[in-house]
């Protein structure tokens, strides 16, 4: 288990949603400060504070997907492509790791199956950022 693993694990015991959890973890990969990885995943946690979104241990990952590689020039964007292609390889991965991308599909809110756990899909989002950004 990596250290970010770990790390994303103890954040969410400590009351982080799992976007923040994940995003903060990841915070080494990225020139961003901690405190704003934590505000603007905020509004992702819970699938985007309904269940009906996407689980927020993805989105947090994939917020650190479009900082890492985006170039951030505004006056000619050419990263786009580049970035939604690491975002479908990480939304695959976390697909087939998790079962799902819905929260409520992954909680079985609707089923009564619960699909995979926060804390798994917390591991499962560090984990598909590492797969795509080693280091």
């Amino acid at each position: 288990m990596s250290e970010r693993i770990k790390l994303a694990d103890e954040l969410h015991r400590k009351g982080y949603s799992c976007s923040q959890s994940v995003a903060v973890a990841c915070a080494d990969l990225v020139d961003v400060p901690k405190e704003f990885l934590f505000k603007a995943t905020e509004g992702f946690g819970a699938g985007m504070g309904t269940m009906d979104g996407v689980c927020g241990a993805l989105t947090g990952g994939l917020l650190i997907a479009g900082l890492k590689n985006s170039t951030g020039n505004l006056a000619t964007p050419k990263s786009k492509s580049s970035t939604m292609k690491i975002s479908k390889a990480m939304l695959t991965s976390f697909r087939e790791k998790c079962g799902a991308l819905i929260c409520r599909e992954l909680k079985g809110v609707d089923s009564g199956k619960m699909i995979c756990s926060c804390p798994d899909c917390i591991k499962h989002g560090v984990e598909v950022v590492e797969e795509q950004f080693r280091g």
